[in-house]
């Protein structure tokens, strides 16, 4: 496939408290082994654009959006909850995290693309359309999604493999019968969202110590099925690897090859379903050596499963 990195220096920029397990050193994992393993020469490099409150409005409140700006203090740190911190350059990844995924959108439906992973910070999974929690502040995949429907795209699937629920773009989308959400997750675990599913809404508990074999099961037996009927036009990944049984930011036991085996089933029903193509965003990830391996498995099943038909 036609995939490229899409990110930017300034995403660096954005700094919490000391030690906070969402640092910088995330991307240079990723970056690095993309490197060691010779990768970095089978994929277009891009730098993600500058986005601007029009696309946070896409899916957030004009009131949240506005605290977030007026708090970028001037130094030192700003909370936004108990895990989320604003720094001096915070909105200076900010901007180029949300601006990923706009690019990501228009290279692909310009047929430029079929693929790009999106290896940006702040994460976005959490964050509702009032609400920034969980380390994140703005929905970068949301805002992506919202963008892609603004520009003529009719169905959408957004898939969330993080470790934790992907609340937030849930509690976006839940009622919109055009974005079909499908979520796997630790559970019970943070956020501790009530689980619930309807016909765009999948939710897909795994219990602490969930494996591969369980992820196979879950995506055979409860995506799939949904994702054929939907037919979506356009896929995107919330593409945490906190799930992979180095991470102790949670429980379940994955490994690189079973991220390498779902993202080959992604790239597979994307072909079957003649879709413009996949967009992924880095969500979670916190041990740096696991988060590096799976990131690069997961963007090489990309490159190597074909370009879309």
């Amino acid at each position: 496939m036609r995939t490229a990195i899409i990110t930017h220096p300034y995403c660096r920029k954005h700094k919490m408290t000391e030690e906070h397990p969402e640092c910088p050193a995330r991307l240079d994992a990723i970056s690095d082994r993309l490197l060691a393993s010779g990768l970095d020469i089978a994929v277009e490099h891009k730098a993600a654009i500058k986005a601007d409150t029009s696309h946070y409005a896409l899916v957030h409140d004009q009131a949240m959006i506005k605290e977030v700006i007026d708090k970028i203090p001037n130094e030192g740190l700003a909370s936004l909850d108990g895990d989320t911190w604003l720094c001096p350059d915070s909105l200076k990844a900010i901007e180029r995290a949300v601006g990923a995924g706009i690019l990501a959108v228009d290279e692909v439906i310009a047929g430029n693309l079929d693929a790009a992973f999106c290896a940006v910070r702040p994460p976005g999974h959490h964050a509702n359309q009032s609400t920034s929690s969980g380390f994140c502040v703005f929905n970068n995949v949301a805002i992506a999604a919202a963008y892609a429907k603004a520009k003529g795209v009719e169905r959408i699937a957004i898939l969330d493999i993080d470790v934790h629920h992907g609340n937030g773009t849930q509690d976006i989308f839940k009622d919109d019968p055009s974005i079909l959400f499908c979520s796997l997750f630790q559970y019970p675990f943070y956020p501790n969202t009530a689980i619930e599913n309807h016909q765009s809404l999948i939710n897909s508990p795994l219990a602490a110590g969930a494996d591969g074999n369980d992820l196979k099961a879950l995506f055979q037996q409860q995506w799939l099925p949904k994702l054929e009927t939907f037919r979506p036009q356009l896929i995107f990944i919330s593409a945490g690897f906190d799930g992979h049984l180095e991470d102790d930011m949670g429980g379940l036991k994955l490994v690189e090859q079973d991220y390498q085996w779902f993202t080959e089933q992604v790239v597979a029903l994307a072909k079957s379903q003649h879709c413009l193509g996949i967009i992924s965003y880095l969500e979670g990830g916190y041990d740096l050596s696991s988060l590096g391996r799976s990131a690069v498995t997961h963007i090489k099943a990309l490159v190597e499963e074909g370009e879309l038909l």
